[in-house]
């Protein structure tokens, strides 16, 4: 679902407000993105476009001139419209607006009546997460299918013929000759399908991205590493329209369809792969034991001790679960990370097996590597992980981060413990250096990156960047009260302690923090007030 401008006046808590549209009605099927409640007089640098503006017109009060310049910052900023509160008691600055509205280029909505905003934006974005939830469970279960496609070593047939069931539209494999691979007709006669195949074909050119091609539109999609290409995946009609009786996921969209033809070519180029290379089939039967090692309940311990054995994995007194995380390139093609990925594979058996270290490396998904490794006792964890990760370091030259869970006496444990290592990985990743973590370390535990490895996970989520927004707002823009918060904070709210480490007598201390509790409006001796305030700090800073 995306939501527009007429959705949000639709929704009850707004219509409360006996909404009227004084401008851009014709654009009132713009996408809202956030919403964003404001009363500077100037929101510029504030907005990344997309945002629906609520205010009561403080801004601007009384002065036509100064709404006209409030309205154009917002259409300049990209903003989706902007909805202004403006009861009866203030007839003049309704009158402002709607002179100014007159020439405005986005949708200018003015509430008669008062509404709760908080309620607003509580109701909007919960339906903009919810939105956003689906899309990805949606992207998660193609993922999934294709995944799982390419662990079993599915055959072309099977993977074409799964694409063609999401999509609901007929699916064709074709090489660089045009000549059909496999097919899959989705309720289409094959010779309607497949009738002058050669000709009409030639006349839709390749392209090195998933587009539209063609007088008919195809949807298409290259198979093979980039500059190896073999073949491509066409939909020879509009995926958009599901075939009759369809009853699959919603993927009728062209960045749905995209996304399955997409992954469809993924698990397509790797299988091709595989079968010019006998070394895949190794990488998928590691890969597989590991995600089946992971999975509650699939297997028993002694069955898993055994298969692994036969895999590499020695029965050891100690199982140590590590993740390897590859950074991305700015740039970086999907193609090339898995490049990286599996240069990094290979290497890391080549070491295990030269270091006589008994292990099993497996990928978990694009771009991050599991290992659990044997070790003879707990207390050789660490010269082991070093001893690895120094000769890792000395073949290669590909940016990754380690993390390393939890050391455990039985092999279903440590695989469990594989998803902590790759929080750890990931944390590290995202924090490096600049939040304390050792320069030069080789590998990371929980306990190097705790609450800060969390929250660099969360830094980009706009849920998290809206709590910290609300919660520094007040003081978003003095550099002085967030130092004085910052170091309050940090000596666990012990006024005297900060008295002494800032050289502050206390009277001058104490009413410093009385402004800034009265500008925060909130109780600085409060143990909650002070987490929430320290997390959104936190964020503040990894965000900046």
């Amino acid at each position: 679902m995306q939501l527009t401008v007429r959705d949000v006046l639709e929704l009850e808590v707004v219509r409360a407000g006996e909404p009227e549209v004084l401008a851009g009605a014709d654009s009132l099927a713009a996408p809202v993105r956030w919403v964003h409640v404001a009363e500077l007089k100037s929101l510029a640098g504030l907005l990344e476009g997309g945002e629906l503006v609520l205010t009561t017109g403080l801004a601007f009060e009384d002065s036509a001139a100064e709404a006209g310049r409030y309205l154009a910052e917002l259409t300049a900023a990209g903003a989706a419209g902007v909805v202004v509160e403006i009861t009866s008691d203030r007839p003049q600055t309704a009158a402002a607006l709607r002179q100014a509205a007159r020439n405005a280029l986005l949708p200018v909505i003015l509430l008669a009546q008062r509404i709760r905003f908080v309620e607003v934006t509580e109701v909007v974005h919960r339906l903009l997460v919810t939105s956003q939830l689906a899309q990805l469970e949606r992207s998660r279960q193609v993922h999934e299918v294709f995944t799982n496609l390419s662990l079993e070593n599915a055959p072309p047939e099977q993977i074409v013929h799964r694409a063609a069931e999401l999509l609901g539209a007929p699916v064709v494999l074709e090489d660089v000759a045009h000549m059909v691979l496999a097919f899959a007709t989705s309720g289409v006669p094959a010779p309607e399908l497949l009738a002058d195949w050669t000709d009409r074909s030639r006349l839709v050119h390749y392209r090195e991205e998933t587009t539209h091609a063609g007088t008919e539109g195809w949807l298409q999609t290259p198979v093979g590493l980039r500059g190896q290409r073999w073949g491509r995946l066409v939909v020879p009609a509009d995926a958009r329209v599901p075939a009759v009786g369809h009853s699959g996921p919603d993927l009728h969209t062209d960045a749905g369809a995209a996304m399955v033809l997409e992954r469809a070519g993924q698990a397509l180029t790797i299988n091709r792969m595989a079968e010019r290379d006998q070394r895949e089939l190794g990488h998928q039967a590691r890969a597989g034991l590991l995600h089946e090692l992971r999975r509650p309940g699939a297997l028993e311990e002694s069955d898993a001790v055994t298969r692994a054995a036969a895999l590499g994995l020695l029965p050891a007194p100690d199982y140590l679960p590590v993740v390897f995380r590859l950074v991305k390139q700015p740039g970086e093609e999907p193609i090339e990370l898995q490049r990286r990925e599996r240069a990094l594979l290979e290497l890391l058996q080549r070491v295990l097996a030269g270091a006589r270290v008994s292990g099993l490396p497996a990928s978990l998904q694009s771009g991050t590597i599991g290992l659990l490794v044997g070790l003879p006792a707990r207390q050789l964890e660490d010269p082991v992980l070093e001893r690895l990760c120094g000769q890792l370091a000395e073949h290669a030259v590909i940016d990754w981060t380690v993390g390393v869970g939890r050391g455990r006496p039985d092999l279903l444990a440590a695989a469990a413990g594989l998803d902590e290592a790759a929080h750890v990985a990931e944390s590290a990743a995202g924090l490096g250096s600049a939040a304390g973590l050792g320069a030069g370390r080789r590998f990371y535990r929980s306990a190097d990156v705790r609450l800060r490895g969390l929250l660099s996970m969360l830094r980009d989520d706009p849920r998290a960047a809206a709590f910290a927004d609300a919660e520094l707002a007040p003081i978003a823009r003095d550099a002085e009260a967030l130092d004085l918060l910052l170091h309050y904070l940090e000596s666990g709210g012990n006024k005297a302690q900060l008295a002494r480490n800032g050289y502050l007598s206390r009277p001058t201390l104490y009413a410093k923090l009385a402004r800034l509790q009265e500008k925060l409006g909130v109780p600085l001796d409060d143990a909650e007030s002070r987490t929430s305030l320290h997390v959104a700090l936190l964020l503040h800073k990894l965000r900046s």
